[in-house]
């Protein structure tokens, strides 16, 4: 059953339960006033017969208000019957219980089938106490009653024909934005995934909904484009080496050479085969970083310890960088010095920034300044090198993404975005200041006080990323 028929008969059966209880209502109503004026009447009519008898002896019938099947009998307080209208047998079973019910200020009423009766108690001229029944069949009354229970039946059975058709157009109107919906949602694929949703009411939950799935879209949007370009980028990167491997290769095979010019071609191959190495790493890190976040453990660390072992390993390979590492503050307690992170990851970032300030600086030199604040560490790493210009800035830290003034320099465009996804995970930030022909800054800051951090000082055990 789908949301528009389910929605017409909830209306429909909330609608005709209110009806049908408004009708039973006034059904009930008007049966209870019918009932009360008959007995009302029936109450005169029992006074009016006594009264007159008592004053004029017997009357005429045709002298009093007429009532269907009417007949008023006069009881003594002992059950006799003294008076009979019409001396006719009484048509309504009177009995004693009955009669003993009826006081002064009490009437009784009854009713047995079509004909209803009052008694009352009445007191003559001579003290006596005389018990007077009063009985009629109120066939108007009836017939109304009859004539008014037929018009709310059918009323309500019109009723949820309208309700019935009311209540689909209604669901059939406040589905239509869903319907909507569905149809712009199909129309969506990977050829056009930056189109997006739109719906005419903006201030109700649909709306919401559809801003809520292109949230989600344009999230879906920038990870597809990511991933093409990455996917791009990488296969591109790949090639270049592979063909410059290929080409040597086939040029070394066209004619005998000496010892020399063997290990000149094979030291080629392996500088390619070392680079390749490097970029299927660096690509292998990036989508450790972007997917397998979960996997991370994460555990104290001493960001001093980790900015050192950056640079012993950085220098025993390439001797000719020079990285100084200095405190533009102590710390107060050692704690200060310790944060919650994945090892690996944080050496891997700082070991990217530490070379490309060596690596794009004419005198391979570079700097990092450690600065203790309260709850976090401030890390900066300084170059004197080419500096970057302020178009390039925006794009940095972009996957494979390099300036046209760096492509004479080794390098795949990796290290930078996966510096910046690593201090992500960290949930750190990262700032660069840079200046053409005079330097860049990288700034990045790290808490040192987190209740994650507490969690993990106190149980003594690794964490993963998602605890």
């Amino acid at each position: 059953m789908n949301i528009r028929t389910r929605l017409t008969l909830l209306f429909v059966l909330l609608v005709a339960s209110i009806v049908l209880l408004f009708t039973v209502s006034v059904y009930y109503l008007y049966d209870q006033f019918r009932e009360q004026e008959f007995q009302q009447r029936l109450q005169e009519k029992a006074f009016t017969t006594i009264r007159l008898r008592e004053d004029v002896g017997e009357v005429p019938q045709a002298d009093l208000p007429v009532i269907t099947n009417e007949q008023v009998t006069v009881y003594n307080k002992r059950g006799v019957v003294l008076f009979n209208q019409g001396n006719q047998r009484p048509r309504f079973p009177v009995t004693p219980d009955f009669l003993r019910k009826i006081t002064l200020r009490q009437p009784q009423y009854v009713r047995i089938g079509d004909l209803e009766a009052v008694g009352v108690l009445h007191l003559n001229s001579r003290g006596e106490v005389l018990l007077i029944v009063a009985s009629g069949n109120d066939r108007y009354g009836l017939t109304k009653l009859d004539r008014l229970r037929e018009i709310l039946f059918s009323g309500w059975l019109l009723s949820l024909i309208i309700v019935g058709i009311a209540g689909y157009l209604f669901a059939t109107d406040a589905l239509r934005p869903v319907a909507e919906l569905i149809t712009q949602v199909n129309a969506i694929s990977a050829t056009n995934i930056h189109q997006r949703l739109s719906v005419g009411r903006q201030r109700d939950e649909l709306a919401d909904l559809a801003r809520t799935f292109n949230d989600m879209l344009t999230r879906l949007e920038e990870a597809f484009v990511l991933q093409k370009s990455f996917v791009s980028h990488a296969s591109h990167e790949l090639r270049t080496p592979l063909t410059v491997m290929m080409g040597q290769i086939e040029v070394t095979r066209l004619q005998a050479r000496t010892t020399e010019e063997y290990e000149v071609a094979f030291d080629a191959l392996l500088d390619e085969v070392k680079s390749m190495i490097r970029l299927v790493n660096g690509l292998l890190e990036l989508a450790r970083a972007n997917s397998d976040i979960v996997t991370l453990n994460y555990q104290p660390v001493r960001i001093d310890e980790l900015l050192w072992q950056a640079q012993s390993l950085i220098v025993s390979k390439k001797p000719a960088y020079q990285i100084d590492i200095d405190f533009d503050n102590l710390p107060v307690q050692e704690e200060d010095l310790v944060i919650v992170g994945e090892e690996s990851l944080l050496q891997t970032a700082f070991q990217n920034l530490m070379e490309n300030g060596c690596k794009y600086s004419p005198d391979n030199r570079m700097s990092v300044r450690i600065l203790f604040m309260p709850g976090k560490i401030k890390l900066t790493f300084s170059d004197h090198g080419y500096g970057i210009s302020q178009s390039d800035i925006a794009h940095i830290f972009e996957p494979f993404y390099r300036s046209e003034s760096t492509m004479t320099i080794s390098g795949h465009g990796i290290g930078l975005a996966l510096t910046q996804r690593i201090i992500e995970l960290h949930h750190g930030s990262i700032e660069v200041e840079s200046t053409v022909g005079e330097g860049t800054s990288f700034r990045i800051t790290l808490l040192t006080s987190s209740p994650l951090k507490k969690q993990v000082l106190q149980s003594g055990e690794p964490m993963s990323s998602n605890s």
